[in-house]
């Protein structure tokens, strides 16, 4: 096992890797930047190392100044939690020329589910259920309008580097078409480097279901249940919980199914989430369609380590140092409830504009970071800021994450609303 990891991170995240890193007897260190010097993630890590001024991309996007930390430092490995350079995978390559072991999945699985159109054509090949639409990027309006012709429409026109709600655009008509083709593929060049774009038919009424992936070097993949991710504000999502309402123990099987069969194709390891649409249309939940893999830890990862008692990076820190899964699909079950409301520092007078400002009254429900995986009764406050501390605008609005678990999803939902009355958030728009 590892004496010392670092976490190329900041925030929330960075505290949830650091709490469970104290219980496994494991030194941490922390990267930060000028907009973090205070933070409560530098004081909990048992080292920290200034890695430039706020802006990300002269500080936490930039793999050589972290290599540095970890050279520094003398660390094994190192935890890239969510956002940030997790799904690089050149930095993945750059750690291992480095013989520093990245706690996430290889760098071939990162790059083969990084690019939605080869991903898609992988979760075929695998034997999983894709949307139906392009093969390949199309280039021209014309091209465009005869796809969209041959799906019919709805279609959603999308980047091949998106991510984040970036980069869609959906058509309802030709006219459709022809005014958005263009303009989707300069946003994925401008955003993401990248102008291929492809066509999807729209699923209408959408489910947003996602599974949990577990995977170990040693031939091992799991699935961890699902999570509903449905409420969602311009893509992004808001409310998250586990298990779906929706799915039945016949539909979780076979998502959960199709899941590993893609993950074993990529030769996945570590933590990972296969997204799936389902169309809410059809009663019978057959007609689910892969969306893409996030290779790393998720946002509402809680949710899942609440009704499986399973501490997801627990077992992707044992994972990266070699250790095979202790549990077989069997062992995982399905205790309680659990509902995540992601608190964000957005104005909702002013069009959920990120608002940025001071703290000046902060009171949580539970001490962030109290408790096991289910928190305080059921109260579990993952948090990444302190009373007095600043929200910058440098980084992403979220204040924290208020998870609740209960016996049922009622249950779940009252303790949410209890403890979310219990939330006092002074200094800015919330």
């Amino acid at each position: 096992m590892f004496t010392k990891i670092l976490i190329a991170n900041r925030g929330e995240i960075a505290c949830r890797v650091i709490k469970t890193a104290k219980a496994m007897g494991i030194e941490t260190v922390a990267v930060y930047s000028d907009a973090d010097a205070r933070a409560p993630f530098v004081r909990q890590a048992d080292e920290a190392v200034h890695i430039g001024p706020p802006p990300a991309n002269e500080s936490y996007l930039l793999a050589d100044k972290i290599i540095a930390a970890c050279k520094q430092t003398g660390v094994e490995a190192v935890h890239p939690g969510y956002g940030f350079l997790s799904e690089r995978a050149s930095f993945v390559e750059a750690l291992e020329a480095e013989n520093i072991a990245f706690i996430g999945p290889p760098a071939s699985a990162i790059a083969a589910m990084g690019d939605k159109i080869e991903s898609k054509k992988l979760a075929k090949q695998a034997g999983v259920n894709t949307v139906p639409g392009s093969e390949d990027a199309i280039d021209t309006t014309q091209e465009a309008l005869k796809v969209s012709n041959e799906i019919g429409y709805p279609v959603m026109m999308k980047a091949s580097a998106g991510g984040g709600g970036k980069g869609m655009r959906l058509a309802w008509n030709d006219k459709d078409v022809e005014e958005g083709f263009e303009a989707t593929k300069r946003e994925g060049l401008n955003s993401f480097g990248d102008d291929r774009v492809f066509i999807e038919k729209f699923i209408e009424d959408p489910r947003h279901i996602e599974i949990q992936v577990l995977g170990d070097k040693h031939g091992t993949v799991l699935y961890l249940n699902e999570r509903e991710c449905s409420i969602q504000r311009r893509h992004q999502k808001v409310v998250e919980e586990a298990p779906s309402p929706f799915v039945t123990p016949e539909m979780r099987r076979k998502m959960g199914e199709q899941a590993v069969a893609l993950s074993k194709a990529v030769g996945y390891h570590s933590a990972g989430t296969v997204e799936l649409i389902v169309s809410g249309a059809d009663p019978t939940g057959e007609s689910f369609y892969f969306l893409e893999m996030n290779t790393r830890l998720q946002v509402e990862h809680p949710v899942t380590e609440a009704i499986t008692g399973i501490d997801l990076v627990e077992y992707m820190i044992r994972v990266a140092a070699d250790e095979k899964l202790p549990m077989s699909q069997d062992d995982i079950g399905i205790d309680g409830w659990a509902i995540e409301n992601r608190i964000y520092a957005e104005d909702p007078y002013r069009g959920f504009l990120p608002s940025t400002g001071r703290l000046v009254r902060y009171a949580t429900p539970v001490e962030p970071w109290a408790g096991d995986l289910r928190g305080v009764d059921g109260v579990r406050f993952d948090s990444g800021v302190q009373e007095g501390g600043e929200v910058s605008i440098f980084y992403d609005p979220m204040i924290a994450k208020l998870v609740t678990w209960g016996r049922t999803r009622d249950e779940a939902a009252d303790l949410q609303i209890a403890a979310l009355d219990a939330v006092e958030l002074e200094g800015l728009g919330h």
